[in-house]
This record gives C-alpha cells, structure tokens and sequence, in this order.
C-alpha cells in the first residue's frame, strides 16, 4: 500500500526501497542495544516504544550520552500529557496532580492508578515507578532540566484548564506550554551534554519556535478530530474573522471562508521558519541534528498539504509514508533541510491565489533566505524533484532488483 501511494512520485518508491530493503532504515536509525541497560530502563524503553512510535526511533539513535535523558525526559513529560488528556479525572485531583506531578520525579515508587479505564497511556503511570528509579540516576544537569520543565509545563496546563484559547498571544502562550517548552528543555539538555555549544540551551526565542512550528502545524491539521472530540485550539481572534462559529468550516457551503481561516493559520504558522533555519544551523552532532531535522520537515510537508485543502474539514490528511521516507532521508544536513523547506514553500507559493498576501509574504521571505544562503554557497542548485525522467526508471530497475535479490537470498537460505 506504502508503494501504491508513491506510484505518481518515483523517488519516493526509491526511498521505500533504499529504507526497506538497502540498510536506510538502520544506516538513519541505528539499532539500539539495551542488553547492558538496568530492567527498569529497558522498561523505559518499553514504554517509548509503546507511547511513541515516531519518536521512539529518533531518540534511540542519540548519542549514547543523551539517549537516556532524552527518553525519560519524553516519558515524563508524556505522564504529565496523559494527566491532562484524561477527561474522566475529577478536575480538582487533575489540577493538582499537574501542579505538583514534578515533586513526584523525586519520590521512589510512586505510580498512579487513577487513569480512566479508556486512557491509553495509563500503563506509563501504572508503572511510573521505573521511570522515577532511572530519572534519579541521571547526572544532576540533566534532571533539573527535566524538573524545571515538567514544573514550567504543568502550570501551564493548569493555567489552559479554567482559559479558552481567545487570542494570537493565548495561542502562543498555548503552544509554549505544550510545545515550546519541549525544544527549550532538550536545547538545554543537549547543551549540557556539552556536544552542543552553550547558545543552544541558552537561545529560549528559537527553541521555542522550534516547538511553535510543529505544535501549530499539528493543531491545524487536526481541525476535524478536534472538533470531533470537542477540543478547540484554533485562536478565536483569527477565525472569527471568517465566521461566527468555529463548527461552521466543517459545513460545505462554508468552504470559502473555513479555507481562507486555514490559510491564515498557516502563514501564521510559517513565520516561525526563519528561527528554524537559526536553530538548526547551530548543531554540531549528527544525531542530534537528525532528531531535530526530522520533525521540522515533516511539518513543512504537512503545511504544504494543509494549505487551501478542502479535505482537511471532512477528514484527517497526511503525508504519505513514502514522502515521510524520503524527508527522513534527506534530512541529513543544513543544506537538504533548505531544498526541504525551498521545495514545499513553492508548493504553497503555487497554490496560493493572488488575494492571499499575507501567504505569499511570508513564503516570500522564506525562499529570499533559502536563496541568500545558496548565494553564500550553503545551499545546493535547486533540486528537481520528481520532475526527471530517469528517476522511474531507476525507481522500476532497483525495484525489481531488490525483489529478485531478496526473493533468491531467501531461496538460496531456506
């Protein structure tokens, strides 16, 4: 199915095969030897693996001196999301689990057992204990990061129990909370570790874009089961300028005037790009540029998507795997994160109708930057894409050569 969808875009089938079948998928994530580890950190592991398989991957493959801090600073911080989501908690047990769920880093044993039955992180703070055993054997630098975030985030969430997201600054704040403060948190463990320069964790401004850009990216695309389940994140200061009621865009006859809010958020979203391209262009090690590039460009391809795309009011949209592949691939270094960001910024800049100026600006500026730094001769020529004719042939052929060199492999070893 994976390659079905990627039939109209050959590279993508190459990617699929190189990361399927060629050694990509363990050349970008190395296999992660936990047989040395306590059991209560292979339990850790467990549970990233079972909370998060797309990010499970990525922190894996850090240098081992960030590996574990980065994934029980993950899993702290999704024992707190899974407080807030739990709609079934007494709200006064929920605020002040919230409130002090960062006091709980430091004490052994504690778990909680008072999740809905339905909650689907539940086991994470069923067995939290493991969590808290391996948190207080990390380096002092890094658990006070991961205290102070937790502490930072959770009254934020309590802040957004009782405050509906009215305005652009609620929005942010919103977004910081949820998501800013992640990319603050890993900037400073990153810089702790000392692979990364003091700047990293000392630049709040751009690691919290670095959050904004994904969280908003998320927000907008999750407009229909949001509204599905009774949530509401799109800022009311930017939607009530196109209509009365929020519910409204998902009616067709409100098509023009729900496609015209999306694209506001987006470009809102969009400015957040000049910051990412700063944050990026600062680090030195390569799995920490991998785990911090990939979620970045699967954000602008998903923007991309999301820009003037009726469907995304009937129906959840993404990216296909194949293009997901590609972009993991690509990631690599400053110079393919620019072609990333160049190619999907004329995606929309292609889409955008000549009375949306406020996307057109905000592109522009973007691809004036792109285009200043392959002047400085950082960025490539342009790539072409999907647009040269050689590359579904060479899709077909290594296609085929891989299913014959697996298909006798398997004969020859029977």
């Amino acid at each position: 199915m994976n390659f079905a969808k990627s039939l109209a875009h050959p590279s993508e089938i190459l990617s699929l095969i190189n990361f399927q079948f060629l050694g990509g998928k363990q050349r970008l994530f190395p296999p992660n030897d936990t047989s040395e580890d306590t059991s209560s950190m292979q339990r850790c592991y467990y549970y990233l693996d079972r909370t998060s398989r797309s990010f499970a991957a990525v922190i894996k493959s850090l240098h081992p001196e960030l590996r574990s801090a980065v994934c029980l600073f993950y899993l702290v911080l999704r024992g707190l999301d899974t407080v807030e989501d739990d709609m079934s908690l007494d709200p006064a047990v929920k605020r002040e689990l919230l409130k002090t769920f960062h006091e709980k880093l430091y004490q052994p044993g504690w778990k909680f057992k008072g999740s809905g039955p339905n909650e689907k992180d539940r086991d994470l703070l069923v067995e939290f204990h493991v969590v808290i055993t391996e948190f207080l054997r990390l380096k002092t630098e890094y658990t006070e990061v991961i205290t102070d975030i937790c502490k930072r985030m959770g009254q934020g969430m309590v802040k957004f129990m009782r405050k509906d997201v009215v305005s652009v600054d609620d929005y942010n704040l919103y977004c910081h909370y949820v998501a800013g403060l992640v990319g603050i948190g890993l900037s400073r463990l990153f810089a702790a570790s000392q692979l990364e320069d003091a700047q990293v964790g000392q630049d709040s401004d751009c690691a919290n874009s670095m959050g904004l850009f994904l969280q908003k990216t998320n927000i907008i695309r999750d407009y229909h089961e949001d509204l599905e389940e009774g949530r509401t994140w799109w800022p009311k200061e930017i939607w009530s300028q196109y209509s009365a009621k929020l519910s409204d865009f998902a009616e067709p006859s409100h098509l023009t005037p729900a496609l015209g809010c999306l694209n506001h958020l987006v470009a809102n979203a969009l400015e957040h790009a000049d910051d990412v391209f700063t944050y990026m262009a600062r680090l030195k090690e390569q799995t920490v540029f991998n785990f911090c590039a990939i979620p970045q460009v699967m954000a602008i391809a998903t923007l991309a998507l999301c820009y003037n795309n009726k469907n995304l009011f009937a129906r959840n949209v993404k990216i296909r795997k194949g293009e997901a592949v590609q972009l993991m691939m690509q990631a690599s270094n400053m110079g393919e994160l620019y072609l990333i960001f160049e190619k999907y910024a004329l995606e929309i800049q292609a889409k955008a109708p000549e009375s949306d100026v406020r996307v057109r600006t905000v592109v522009a500026k973007l691809l004036a930057k792109v285009e200043a730094e392959r002047a400085a001769g950082r960025v490539p020529p342009a790539s072409l894409h999907d647009t040269n004719p050689v590359v579904p042939v060479l899709a077909v052929a290594t296609g085929v050569a891989a299913v014959y060199y697996f298909g006798v492999h398997r004969r020859n070893n029977a």
